[in-house]
Parts: structure tokens; C-alpha cells; sequence
């Protein structure tokens, strides 16, 4: 029967998927060692990090380590300034680049062409040119030292990259559809509410964990606006860990940076349900 595999053709295809599970497998072994890593040295004491031969397994497991890191910063506080920045700037970045990215892939022109060669182009740039040029902005704004400023400074060099994604998304949906539902009597509004969002909600998801995880992990800008020990994020706050003289304490600051990681964790795992029934959804439609 046409439907039924010979025994050789199924053991080849298994053959032939072996080196593609090995790779796999190596691959989220490379993306688990540094949590691996933060987790084992978050539950050793200080006697057991100090030898010679590390060890994978803590040998007397210890809590200290999180009772110390909660009990010398505010991490909690800290931790809720970034969800609170993160998400600000996550929903304001989608927020502007959707409509701009549906009149940059819909409308054709010389100034759109311009448009999206100097969003590319701003990417190249270091950071580190604008810093004091971007202080003295926010200084004059009367934004430095507040999570507002600090929002404003996210969503500004995240918007461009979050721009380029969208109206790749945009394109990708055909403009026949829009006109077959302006043919059933839709207007563009509801047109691009009805047919083009749908088929956008991929795109919206992948371009929020984008904006929510570069906000979240950010340093540099914060370090420039923020100066109150009661403003900084989290990225601010894991630095306190390390001495004047450069010497960081690992264990607390395993423990502290291993809490960091959960919020985004969490993040990732409630909009990772929203990209696969944007996906399924989009299929459906398309």
C-alpha cells in the first residue's frame, strides 16, 4: 500500500534525524549551562566556591546565600521598577511601530525607502557616542533620575529594530485581502482591524518579547539615567553585589541573579502561548 513505509525507509529517516536530535540536544545544553551554573552556585557556601576543583554538585547545601541577597538590597523593589519599565516600554514601542510599519509596507514611496535606511543605519551606531548628548536632553527635560525617562530612552533605540520586524509582518500579509473586504463594503479601518491585525498577532508577540526582554536586561542607559539607590532596576542593583575594589560576592549575587531570571522566564512562558495561537490563528486566515 501507498500509505504504509517499508521497515528500511523508516529506519532510514530515523537514521537521518539522529544527527539533527544531537544537535539539538547540545544546543539547549549551551543555553541551560549558565542557569545550571547560577543554581549550583547560589546553594554553595563560601568555604566550597573557594576550592581549587569546582564542584557541579553543592556539597552542604546552603539558603544563605538568598537570605543575604534579599537581606543587603531591595531586590523585590527593584525587581518591580523593571517589570514596570519593561512593560511600559514594551507596550509603547508596539504601540508606535504598528501603525508606522503598515504605512511603511502599504505605502510605497522615495520618503518611506529613506525612512527605513536610516532606521537601519541608526542601529550601527555605539551607544556610547549619544550618552552625553542623551543626558543633557533628559536633564533639560527634567527626566533624569525617574523611570519615565528611563522608558522614554528604551523606547526610543528599541522602536527602530521593533519597526524593521513589523513591516516585514506587514508585507508578508497579502494586500488582496484588504481588498477583498473592501469589496464586501469594509472600510480600511475595519479592514485592518478584522483581516490584517489577525494575521499580525506572530509579529506583535515576537516584537513585545523583544521589546520587554532588551528592557528588562538593559544596563548602560540606566546606569546614565538613574542615580537614586530608590529609582535604580534590577541590572542597577545586582552591581551593588561587587566591592569597591572590584571583587564580586559570588554567592549572593548568584542567588540575586538567578531570581532575575524568573519574571522574564514567566514572561516568555505566558506570551509564548499568544505566538503559537497568533500562528494557528494566522494559518487559519492566511
Amino acid at each position: 500500500m501507498k500509505g504504509t513505509a517499508r521497515p528500511g525507509e523508516k529506519g532510514r529517516g530515523v537514521a537521518r534525524r539522529v544527527p539533527q536530535y544531537l544537535a539539538l540536544a547540545a544546543y539547549i545544553v549551551f543555553l541551560a549551562f549558565p542557569l545550571v551554573w547560577l543554581l549550583s552556585t547560589s546553594l554553595k557556601t563560601p568555604q566550597e566556591m573557594a576550592l581549587a576543583d569546582p564542584t557541579w554538585i553543592p556539597r552542604d547545601p546552603t539558603l544563605s546565600n538568598f537570605a543575604d541577597a534579599f537581606g543587603e538590597q531591595d531586590l523585590v523593589g527593584a525587581a518591580g521598577r523593571s517589570l514596570v519599565v519593561a512593560l511600559a516600554s514594551a507596550v509603547i514601542t508596539v504601540l508606535v511601530a504598528l501603525p508606522a510599519s503598515y504605512a511603511m509596507a502599504r505605502y510605497r514611496s522615495l520618503l518611506n525607502r529613506i525612512a527605513l535606511g536610516w532606521v537601519l543605519v541608526s542601529q550601527v551606531f555605539p551607544f556610547i557616542l549619544i550618552i552625553i548628548p542623551l543626558f543633557m536632553i533628559l536633564r533639560d527635560l527634567e527626566l533624569v533620575n525617574t523611570l519615565p525617562g528611563l522608558v522614554a530612552v528604551h523606547v526610543t533605540f528599541t522602536l527602530p529594530f521593533a519597526l524593521w520586524m513589523l513591516q516585514g509582518y506587514v508585507r508578508a500579509v497579502p494586500p488582496e485581502l484588504e481588498e477583498a473586504a473592501s469589496v464586501d463594503g469594509a472600510t480600511r479601518f475595519r479592514s485592518i482591524v478584522s483581516v490584517v491585525a489577525p494575521l499580525l498577532a506572530p509579529g506583535v508577540v515576537a516584537t513585545l518579547l523583544f521589546s520587554f526582554i532588551s528592557s528588562w536586561n538593559e544596563f548602560l542607559f540606566a546606569l546614565v539615567v538613574l542615580q537614586d539607590p530608590d529609582v535604580m532596576t534590577l541590572p542597577l542593583t545586582l552591581v551593588r553585589f561587587t566591592g569597591p575594589e572590584g571583587v564580586a560576592r559570588l554567592g549572593p549575587l548568584a542567588a540575586a541573579s538567578l531570581m532575575a531570571t524568573i519574571p522574564s522566564l514567566i514572561f516568555f512562558a505566558i506570551i509564548q502561548r499568544r505566538l503559537k495561537s497568533g500562528l494557528m490563528a494566522g494559518a487559519v486566515k492566511g
